[in-house]
């Protein structure tokens, strides 16, 4: 019985003294081992590495929020008393609030001519708008001087991937100190929802937005220019999801075997090729020396 289980062998044994080694084949089974080896490692690398995929879609992602959206902005009016400055929410939901004060807080500069504004607040998902402004203002000034600088403006949670570039603070940085003192700013936003759910399946919610923006002057019914800073956004109905992936294992090991199996293969065939040649060719020189 072993000696019949033995027809089934299809990896049969070559004596030693049957085989001829070369220096031929010396050198191209260290180039084949070196060439393997560095295909392992690039394959090692790219399994290691996560991939981030990304797809659209039309939906809205956090369904848990309650239709609200939090909202994180940090601006600097140099030219302002802290005591003008003040926030105003209002959408298409009928909200309408004046002088919004809950997790705001309010940094004098320039000796105090001048407010830096920090707040975190929520909207609805509806189109509205929020601006600063000094409606709030229980005297209004003469000439409100609106340049800013806007440091951050970011919706829902802070996400730090270094593979996802988006725009997540496309308006941190915006520089209009140079700008007319009385004139109003707009900023048209288009908020896109994005996901980005990590290897463990694990989702975080964020939003990233266009910008468009224009400065004018607006005047009141009474023919005063009362200046502000708007900020006025629309949802996207569509969403960006980003996706951890990793290669699975076995698709790592087929390629693994595909590598050292291919090498060989190919090796062999160089190796017999210039053997088969070399013997050849003595066998023509042994000729004409004949």
């Amino acid at each position: 019985k072993p000696y019949n289980l033995k027809l089934f062998d299809i990896y049969r044994k070559v004596p030693k003294d049957l085989t001829q080694p070369t220096y031929t084949g010396a050198f191209i089974s260290i180039l084949c081992c070196v060439f393997i080896l560095f295909l392992f490692l690039s394959e090692l690398t790219g399994f290691i590495a996560t991939d981030i995929v990304n797809e659209l879609y039309v939906d809205d992602p956090d369904k848990d929020s309650g239709g609200k959206i939090d909202v994180s902005l940090n601006i600097s009016l140099p030219n302002l008393h802290c005591d003008l400055v003040g926030l105003d929410i209002q959408d298409e939901m009928g909200r309408h609030e004046v002088g919004h004060i809950d997790n705001s807080m309010k940094i004098p500069l320039n000796q105090g001519y001048g407010c830096r504004f920090e707040g975190e607040f929520t909207i609805n998902k509806v189109p509205g708008n929020f601006h600063v402004s000094t409606h709030s203002a229980t005297a209004q000034p003469q000439n409100p001087d609106m340049t800013h600088t806007i440091h951050k403006l970011s919706f829902g949670e802070k996400l730090q991937v270094q593979k996802v570039q988006g725009a997540f603070n496309a308006l941190g940085g915006a520089d209009r100190l140079s700008s007319n003192p009385l004139a109003s700013h707009d900023y048209i936003l288009k908020i896109v929802p994005t996901v980005y759910e990590d290897l463990s399946g694990r989702q975080r919610f964020s939003y990233q937005y266009t910008v468009a923006n224009k400065e004018y002057v607006a005047y009141s019914h009474t023919g005063r220019i009362i200046p502000a800073i708007w900020f006025r956004y629309d949802l996207s109905p569509i969403t960006v999801k980003y996706t951890e992936r990793r290669q699975p294992f076995y698709r790592f090991i087929t390629t693994i075997c595909a590598i050292v199996g291919g090498t060989f293969t190919v090796a062999g065939i160089i190796d017999s090729c210039i053997f088969t040649a070399s013997e050849a060719w003595k066998k023509i020189q042994i000729g004409k020396m004949s």
